[in-house]
């Protein structure tokens, strides 16, 4: 019987074991995904304990919480720090078979050497021991990423950010990256009229420009978009139910827009017309400047009414959705490469029953101009883990180019989060290594090896300009 988390964790045959820690482990990380907070890299903040750090803002630990009975006041309340570790840590045995457990022991042994079993009874040790190292200098925001060995770090932000912090870190000269990326999901979010009114002052506001017609709101954002290129940023994201790619003409879309500015209701046609044109416009700005755009589809989101009320959106209550994905997708990437204004681009997807359509359609648009230009990104959200990773990896496959594959991120709000990638190369590891033992592969450890580094480094790298 193998030991719980032993060196070999989720490695099952010789040849796994040889890929990951030869050619794997020692990769340094490029997370040109995640929900990080700049500001907090730029002035290296040191957390007070281990809840700060581990539990404010971790919706995947707040869901766990919540299905084990433990009331709201330990999780997004007012009881004490160590009070919600406490209730954490009680949850933790309940979490087997959840990659919760599995990331809960790998983050307390790769920052803190901590080889316990969280629970109830060893909470208080657990806690204290990880508070003693946090007070040190070297567990500040960005000794944690050095502890990682992060080399670059994508953050995701509103067009109308001040990017002040990215600024600051760059201005530092730094070998870590901290780049910035374009998140316009709110410049077209024609759903909520007032609420898009609301966002467009704010526009306004930053650009110096008075927005009373659809031109003029493209040239504010256009502004912004080139402000984020100068300042380092190579990446858009976009979360979104289905990619939107409705027929519209420039006219209906000024017509739909002064609707917009008059706060006169939108038919659902409109709103979908509206998405549709502000994604294309977004592209070809992408395209232009050569950055890589990511679409994160399928998320049905904040389907708790009156703990969204209470709460906020991204505190818990999204699911996987069950959107179709093909046709407007299709649609959507065939007009850009009808123009050859088609990006760089990366599509991750949540429900699992999609994976094969996502697999085939990027195959589409590769057209050779780059090596893996249309990318199925890495396992998503509810699929981080290791059946939802071995999925995405074995439809990518199946269908495509695993060896392009452009790997992990965290897509996390926490800089614990980190061990997802040892998760993630590990199971990769173990893939190869299964079909090299099972004679499926070549036992040509030195080509597989590189295309394991490739994977876990290489092809981010080369793929994201700089």
């Amino acid at each position: 019987m193998k030991q719980f988390l032993d060196d070999n964790f989720l490695l099952t045959n010789r040849t796994a074991e040889r890929l990951y820690h030869e050619y794997a482990k020692e990769m340094p990380i490029i997370d040109y995904h995640n929900h990080l907070i700049p500001e907090q890299i730029a002035n290296d903040v040191s957390f007070e304990n281990l809840t700060q750090v581990w539990l404010y803002g971790d919706h995947y630990k707040w869901r766990a919480m919540r299905t084990n009975g433990v009331n709201e006041d330990y999780i997004t309340g007012h009881k004490s720090d160590f009070e919600k570790f406490e209730k954490w840590a009680e949850t933790v045995p309940y979490t087997m078979r959840n990659p919760l457990y599995h990331w809960t022991h790998l983050e307390l042994r790769r920052y803190f050497d901590v080889n316990d079993i969280l629970s109830g009874s060893t909470a208080k040790k657990v806690y204290d021991a990880c508070n003693a190292k946090l007070a040190t200098p070297e567990y500040s925001v960005r000794g944690l990423l050095n502890k990682m060995k992060v080399e670059a770090v994508c953050t995701t932000d509103d067009p109308i950010d001040s990017l002040e912090h990215h600024q600051k870190i760059a201005a530092e000269g730094i070998a870590l990256q901290v780049r910035p990326t374009f998140r316009p999901d709110k410049a077209m979010a024609a759903d909520d009229v007032t609420g898009l009114n609301e966002y467009i002052a704010k526009v306004e506001k930053v650009t110096d420009l008075n927005i009373s017609d659809f031109d003029t709101y493209l040239k504010a954002l256009k502004q912004r978009h080139d402000y984020f290129d100068k300042n380092g940023c190579r990446v858009s994201d976009h979360g979104l139910e289905q990619i939107y790619a409705e027929d519209y003409t420039e006219e209906e879309i000024s017509k739909i827009f002064l609707k917009i500015r008059n706060n006169a209701g939108l038919t659902e046609l409109e709103v979908l017309k509206f998405k549709s044109a502000m994604l294309v416009h977004f592209a070809k700005w992408d395209h232009e400047k050569g950055w890589v755009q990511q679409f994160h589809l399928g998320a049905l989101r904040n389907n708790n009414r009156r703990m969204l009320s209470i709460l906020g959106p991204d505190t818990g209550w999204d699911s996987i959705g069950d959107f179709s994905q093909g046709r407007q997708l299709s649609k959507f990437l065939n007009g850009l490469d009808t123009s050859d204004q088609l990006a760089k681009t990366v599509i991750y997807n949540l429900n699992p029953a999609d994976n094969e359509l996502i697999a085939t359609m990027i195959g589409n648009f590769n057209d050779g101009s780059v090596a893996g230009k249309v990318q199925f990104g890495s396992g998503w959200w509810f699929l981080d883990q290791k059946d939802g990773m071995i999925k995405q990896m074995n439809a990518l496959s199946n269908m495509g180019l695993i060896s392009r594959f452009i790997g992990m991120l965290t897509d996390s709000r926490s800089f614990l989060s980190y061990p997802r990638h040892e998760y993630f190369r590990r199971i990769l590891c173990n893939l190869f290594g299964e079909e090299v033992e099972n004679g499926e592969l070549p036992n040509d450890i030195d080509w597989i090896g590189k295309v394991i580094k490739d994977i876990c480094y290489y092809n981010a790298k080369n793929y994201i300009s700089w």
